[in-house]
């Protein structure tokens, strides 16, 4: 079997625009992930990867010893090849997908598949605690039964710039930037509320998952998680004509940045402070800062997050990279600072 970077994409990013541009079809985007033992994760990445590329396959995709995370689309017409392709796998029978609200051609402009130490980066050494041993899973209905008892504590698993342009009405939503960051957080938090009911809820499940079985084995007695995160809750909202609790948009981590759930705005620029729930990487790419700019501030600042940035990026690419490599021999660690403090920019530095 060919070494797994033989097998890469062929096109540069503007030519698969180009050909996403010209496509006359439909595609399909959706996510899945399944904790399941994957004896030889290159092998099984590279057979993926040749496999879904004839097909048409776009997306970003992790493979672990612990099993698999993708975040993808497929052309509509090879939608029932690539479910039989992925069903030649014992391990990857019978997927459970969660599709997008949207379904958007650009979602993803190319196909890579990564191999990965776990499927979600959350720091925990599973040797220590049973894995397996999760919160019951509720569907939607149940899920807003169990927000209207009392003593129920509802935990977002997620990062704060994805708690923080949607999220269910009254849940805790940590400051963390990260998952690794954040379970240790949650815990803490929650010391004292062991006997109650604590909901959890990410974007499609696998957080969860996980934060289950770390609160379980911490002693929390009542773990529930919401089946198939955001993305099924909204399915599963709109199908039955419930009124949906979460509010605002749904972070998804490809081109579209988030879908729309409710026509809630809860967030403000990180700019001007007016109400909007636009992100944005900064434009300076030395910065690439991901935050909030409604349009107005965008035109200011000509896309980025500061008036130093915006004049960073005016400068010529040249000369930007000449300032860079003088910063970098001065401090090797230069290009992984950054002055402002999760996300929250300040326009005036």
């Amino acid at each position: 079997m060919a070494h797994p970077h033989f097998l890469k994409n062929r096109l540069n990013k503007e030519q698969a625009l180009a050909r996403l541009a010209s496509e006359d079809f439909k595609r399909r985007t959706f996510s899945f992930y399944r904790y399941v033992k994957i004896i030889d994760p290159i092998e099984t990445r590279n057979e993926f990867f040749a496999r879904w590329e004839k097909l048409g396959a776009l997306g970003r995709i992790y493979v672990a010893k612990e099993g698999i995370n993708a975040q993808m689309n497929v052309p509509e017409p090879q939608w029932d090849a690539f479910i039989d392709d992925l069903n030649r796998w014992p391990e990857f029978e019978n997927m459970p997908f969660k599709h997008a609200i949207e379904d958007p051609n650009d979602a993803f402009w190319k196909l890579t598949i990564k191999i990965k130490n776990k499927i979600v980066a959350d720091g925990l050494d599973d040797e220590t605690f049973d894995a397996s041993d999760v919160g019951q899973h509720l569907n939607a209905l149940e899920f807003h039964k169990k927000l209207e008892e009392k003593d129920v504590v509802c935990v977002d698993m997620r990062n704060f710039y994805e708690s923080e342009v949607g999220h269910f009405e009254g849940a805790i939503t940590p400051d963390s930037a990260t998952f690794r960051e954040e379970l240790p957080m949650v815990k803490e938090a929650l010391k004292d509320d062991k006997e109650k009911e604590v909901l959890l809820y990410c974007t499609g499940g696998i957080r969860c998952e996980k934060a289950s079985s770390y609160l379980r084995h911490h002693g929390f007695k009542n773990v529930y998680q919401l089946h198939g995160g955001i993305i099924e809750y909204a399915h599963q909202v709109k199908a039955q004509g419930l009124e949906s609790k979460f509010k605002g948009k749904n972070y998804v981590f490809d081109g579209r940045t988030a879908e729309r759930i409710t026509e809630d705005v809860l967030s403000t620029c990180h700019q001007c402070g007016n109400q909007c729930d636009e992100h944005t990487n900064c434009s300076n790419l030395a910065c690439n800062l991901l935050f909030i700019q409604c349009e107005n501030c965008n035109t200011e600042f000509s896309g980025c997050c500061s008036i130093d940035c915006a004049n960073f990026a005016a400068l010529p690419i040249d000369e930007q990279r000449r300032i860079r490599a003088g910063k970098l021999k001065a401090d090797p660690m230069a290009l992984n600072k950054n002055p402002f403090r999760r996300g929250k920019v300040n326009p005036t530095l």
